[in-house]
């Protein structure tokens, strides 16, 4: 989980929502991806989905079977289809999102057992992943209101 808040980190500084995911299969991170959706204009590319599609580059497959998706915040359903769909076996995330989780909070597409249930480990570095999201939206806050003030 410590890469994937690098990689959040990465993704704040760069002026993205700080989201940073990891995949690893046993010991080895094989998938690496931070929220890009300012810098590519496009919706989809959220840090799992693009850890999702390192993976399947490094790897030659679509299938990641018995692998752990590691992310800062909760998958939205977008990212819980892709995982589904991967076959994931497990994901860990640090932040609740009340808004658009997918794991428990708001919905909870990856218990449904449609296409197989993925274990969920909420909740590690929690308060670290929560801080630095809630930093950063406040300081995106501040900026808007110094440039609404010009």
């Amino acid at each position: 989980m410590e890469a994937a808040v690098r990689l959040a980190m990465e993704a704040g500084e760069a002026g993205e929502v700080p989201v940073g995911a990891i995949i690893v299969d046993g010991d080895r991170v094989v998938g690496r991806g931070r929220n890009r959706m300012r810098e590519r204009s496009d919706p989809r590319a959220h840090a799992e989905m693009e850890a999702i599609s390192d993976a399947r580059g490094r790897l030659g497959t679509a299938r990641l079977d018995g692998m752990t998706l590691y992310a800062t915040l909760e998958p939205c359903p977008l990212c819980a289809g892709a995982i589904l769909l991967t076959r994931l076996d497990r994901v860990a995330f640090g932040a609740w999102d009340s808004r658009l989780g997918a794991c428990g909070s708001r919905f909870d597409v990856l218990g449904a057992g449609v296409l197989g249930d993925v274990r969920v480990r909420p909740e590690v570095l929690q308060e670290t992943c929560s801080s630095l999201l809630s930093d950063w939206f406040q300081a995106e806050r501040e900026r808007r209101a110094r440039r609404e003030e010009l």
